[in-house]
């Protein structure tokens, strides 16, 4: 069954259960600046979830287009995407647990004509907030999946939220229990694996192929879970993997959504796919990354060094790598090749991308190679710079002095691994840091609007009343966008005396200060400060006029600011929009 059957038969079915099909949502999402990318259909539906009325009603469905970053150094095994297309149903505190799993075995049993006895699954096993799920356990009983196919596990394998298990939840985040489904290959456990085989054992005798996720909770600021006041189903089943069922291969890369750009790299370097777990790892990173990036394209992002152009910079450039590991002969040429093949409008920012790489590449084995003539130590800070600034893969660097006789023993390789995995990390740190409160970078457009933000929040909160309280905010050298508490979008009248109030203390060109206090001491002050986060014993407090008699703005944050309120320019609120229950977005420029 083709991978569009398959898509088609699962719509309609939850259409005959009537449910709503809803237009997925786009890859990049501009409403939630919480994340780089739509990574579960669930994701839009947050406020719906949480009680708001949907527009088609309680049940919906639909197919949706979602990434995934943290998979990136997983893809290379058989089950593994970055991209990947996500079937998903909704139940918005209408039918839950019955109705749900039994639709959901009918759609595999009888849609898709899975044998019943291929199919396992998974529940919750339960923690000291959230009881056991014998409701579920008991329920796949009674439609006829016996109890040693059954199989209970913790937190870390069926709970879902987006941001994992209940410990690692923010306050305010969503989530709850789930049951999995899993499809048996006919290929016997590899003992590698552990002594006993089970759904969740990596040996590839199992894959998942649906998720039924209970989202009933809602996480406090006190790190306690609370029932959400409707219970929630939201079904996940991954396209791919579901096609890969269908075929009776474990290995989803062979399915017709890859098996053509594999077709095109095996004509391109001679090499078969299916015949090398080493070959074949390349193979499945070209294949899925070049599709991925494809998809990020076609929203409108280019690669950059960027955010969301980051991604698609490291995918490009990695398919590259791997293309040159399977012996292309023209890198550049190999991609203009396949991209012309399967992508047509994005072929030129994909090639144009590719030799880029191509020239790092060629500049990276300069540095490396003058490193090995001056007999100076290769060590994994050294790796770890070359692949910051050049882009050039750790696996290329161990390849180079492999050619170079300085091959490692497991113990030196590891060694060297780790220590570039440290640089790694501190840098991913230091790159969180930069980002937190959601500033794009500490430019002067950036620095201009951030301090714009402050503005505007004391004025939305003197306007429109002191319920006001920031909720989030994007950065950009561009733009702000700013989500603060309140029920509706402002009247134009509102947002003209917005704008007016900002704008006449620019005019003014207000000294901005700041004192290191205690948050105690800040907030007794009238310092406003974002809830939710955590703070130090101390804290920076920026006021906009004079800290000790008149002010306009008094607010803890640790971001960049200018010196006077002058330098910020006009300020012009140019779109709002309502992003949940009780929420607004304001963008605004300034200059």
């Amino acid at each position: 069954m083709s991978s569009d059957e398959i898509r088609q038969k699962y719509l309609q079915f939850f259409e005959s259960k009537g449910h709503s099909r809803i237009d997925p949502a786009p890859l990049v999402l501009e409403s939630d600046p919480t994340t780089l990318f739509t990574s579960a259909g669930m994701q839009p539906l947050v406020p719906f979830l949480k009680g708001e009325s949907h527009p088609k009603g309680r049940r919906l469905v639909d197919v949706q287009p979602s990434f995934r970053t943290i998979d990136i150094d997983e893809v290379g095994d058989n089950r593994h995407l970055t991209f990947f297309e996500m079937l998903g149903n909704w139940s918005l505190g209408d039918y839950f647990k019955k109705e749900q799993l039994e639709w959901c075995l009918e759609f595999f049993t009888k849609e898709l004509g899975f044998p019943k006895e291929k199919l396992w699954i998974s529940v919750f096993e339960g923690t000291k907030e959230v009881p056991k799920d014998t409701e579920s356990f008991e329920r796949w009983k009674q439609l006829g999946i016996p109890e040693d196919r059954i199989f209970f596990y913790g937190v870390d394998k069926n709970w879902w939220s987006r941001s994992g298990p209940p410990d690692k939840m923010p306050a305010g985040e969503i989530g709850g229990p789930d049951s999995e489904v899993f499809y048996e290959f006919d290929r016997p456990h590899d003992p590698e694996y552990g002594k006993d085989c089970h759904p969740n054992c990596e040996c590839g005798r199992f894959i998942e192929i649906g998720n039924s996720v209970f989202i009933q909770y809602q996480k406090n600021d006190d790190g306690t879970l609370t029932e959400l006041p409707q219970k929630n189903v939201d079904f996940g089943g991954g396209l791919e993997r579901i096609a890969a069922a269908s075929s009776g291969s474990p290995d989803i890369f062979q399915i017709d959504l890859f098996r053509p750009t594999i077709a095109e790299v095996e004509k391109d370097v001679g090499v078969p796919y299916g015949k090398d777990s080493e070959n074949d790892r390349s193979f499945r990173i070209i294949a899925d990354h070049l599709r991925a990036a494809s998809a990020v394209m076609t929203e409108g992002i280019e690669p950059s060094n960027k955010l969301q152009g980051y991604v698609v910079r490291r995918l490009i450039r990695r398919a590259v790598f791997h293309l040159s590991l399977l012996g292309s002969k023209d890198l550049t040429l190999s991609i203009s090749k396949i991209s012309k093949a399967f992508w047509p409008k994005l072929s030129d920012g994909l090639t144009a991308e590719a030799e880029r790489f191509v020239k790092a590449l060629a500049r990276g084995t300069t540095q490396l190679t003058k490193k090995l003539d001056s007999k100076d130590p290769i060590d994994g800070k050294f790796a770890f710079d070359l692949y910051q600034t050049e882009g050039f893969p750790l696996e290329l660097t161990l390849e180079i002095l492999k050619e170079k006789g300085k091959e490692f023993s497991d113990e030196q390789k590891r060694a060297f691994e780790e220590e570039f995995e440290k640089h790694r990390a501190l840098s991913r740190d230091a790159s969180s840091g930069m980002f937190k409160g959601g500033l794009a970078d500490s430019s002067k457009g950036v620095t201009r609007l951030h301090t714009a933000t402050h503005l505007l929040h004391s004025a939305l909160r003197k306007i429109l009343g002191e319920h006001v309280f920031q909720k989030g905010s994007n950065i950009t050298a561009e733009r702000l966008r700013f989500d603060f508490s309140h029920p509706d979008k402002l009247t134009d009248e509102e947002v003209k005396k917005v704008e007016d109030l900002i704008n006449d203390q620019i005019n003014k060109d207000l000294p901005v200060s700041f004192e290191t206090k205690t948050l105690d001491e800040a907030t007794s002050e009238g310092a406003l400060h974002f809830f939710g986060e955590k703070y130090g014993k101390e804290v920076k407090v920026y006021t906009m006029g004079d800290p000790k008699g008149e002010w306009f703005s008094k607010e803890v944050c640790g971001g960049p600011h200018v010196a006077h309120t002058g330098e910020i320019g006009n300020v012009r609120i140019v779109k709002q929009e309502k992003v949940g229950s009780g929420v607004v977005r304001i963008y605004a420029s300034a200059g």
